[in-house]
């Protein structure tokens, strides 16, 4: 594994990003902006790296094959990923892609057009429990996959002492960002990329979204903080996603199959618990196994890192995958395709409102290409 990336961008997100990458031997930093200048010290102070002093010098430092990574505020995401590909660097962008669809399928042509590799994150469907699912799901453990329940509920957020939290670098949790961006843009993907990954394109979205908790931090409206949509596959089952900052904290996954239920309770951890519980017949009742049986890959998989905060996840795993692509010369499992297809997907939800009503996804992508120790 080599290769090199730089960062535009050091807030909150971006300790994750460092911490996972000491566990990535091979892949090194260039250098590292952002618009706040104590910010960029103190994060460039603490982890050692080479600031650039404004986004001209960053751009114009940037060596031939590194993978950029924008991790700034999502209102700025378009507008700097276009910057970042018309100077003919590749990006791996922090969700959402874009604010709007048509920025987004704008940015994927003007990458196609230059040839460039355009990713968005999460990339925990790189990670070991979304390929041990996918795994099942291939090898038909549960049998054929009928209907599947999926949660990324994080509890009654608005009301946790989120003023205290602060990354590894003393950056403060954006909670104006969080909540005027919505829940839907910032976690949806941690389920909708595993569900993609596995049946690729979603053909309709029904779904509704509402704040129910007006004037979070005393930011007036903002963005939805509650969705629920039913997502239809063009080869997969019928998927219910939910997601909010309202209901108790719940971040599993159940996949119901002709004989049994293939589960994960924490889309956040890459090692999580991958169960299966087989179905059967006791006495008069149909029951599902009280002992549901762990799932396992074989070892090693991917390089893992220790719990901070709510996550347990490997954030280097997509840029150390497009290095790698890059390298071997092979089309990279975070395509540009699935980047715009999970960008439209979300993006119903999130904007679904009560009125909406059915949506026809306008872009697809194929299922991924399974890790290679996880065929």
């Amino acid at each position: 594994m080599s290769g090199t990336i730089a960062l535009l961008g050091c807030g909150f997100v971006a300790d994750l990003y460092l911490r996972s990458l000491q566990a990535m031997p091979g892949l090194s930093v260039h250098s590292v902006h952002d618009r706040d200048t104590e910010r960029l010290s103190r994060f460039c102070a603490h982890w050692q790296l080479r600031a650039a002093p404004d986004l001209e010098t960053f751009i114009a430092g940037l060596p031939e094959g590194c993978v950029v990574l924008n991790l700034t505020n999502p209102a700025e995401h378009f507008a700097l990923n276009l910057r970042l590909l018309e100077a003919g660097h590749h990006v791996y962008c922090e969700k959402p892609l874009a604010m709007k669809l048509e920025q987004a399928k704008a940015l994927h042509a003007l990458a196609a057009e230059k040839g460039l590799l355009l990713a968005s994150a999460p990339c925990s469907v790189l990670g070991e429990a979304a390929q041990t699912l996918g795994h099942a799901l291939r090898h038909g453990t549960a049998g054929t996959p009928r209907a599947i329940y999926a949660e990324l509920d994080d509890g009654f957020v608005p009301q946790a002492p989120y003023g205290r939290w602060r990354s590894e670098s003393g950056a403060s949790w954006p909670h104006e960002d969080e909540f005027r961006t919505g829940c839907t843009l910032e976690h949806a993907g941690y389920y909708l990329t595993w569900l993609i990954s596995w049946f690729g394109s979603v053909r309709k979205v029904v779904a509704a979204s509402t704040e129910v908790l007006p004037d979070k931090a005393g930011l007036g409206t903002a963005a939805p903080d509650l969705s629920v949509a039913t997502l239809f596959f063009e080869n997969g089952p019928v998927t219910r996603l939910t997601c909010s900052i309202v209901a108790s904290h719940g971040h599993g996954i159940r996949i119901f199959g002709d004989s049994g239920v293939l589960s994960c309770e924490a889309s956040w951890d890459n090692a999580a618990k991958v169960r299966f519980a087989k179905r059967r017949v006791l006495r008069r009742r149909l029951v599902e196994s009280p002992f549901p049986r762990r799932l396992r890959l074989p070892q090693p998989t991917h390089p893992k890192v220790k719990r901070w905060g709510a996550a347990a996840m490997n954030f280097m795993l997509g840029p150390a995958e497009m290095l790698e692509a890059l390298r071997e010369r092979r089309p990279c499992r975070l395509s540009s395709d699935f980047a715009l297809h999970l960008t439209e997907v979300t993006l119903a939800i999130q904007n679904a409102g009560e009125d909406t009503g059915p949506q026809v996804m306008t872009t697809r992508c194929d299922p991924m290409e399974p890790m290679p120790w996880a065929m």
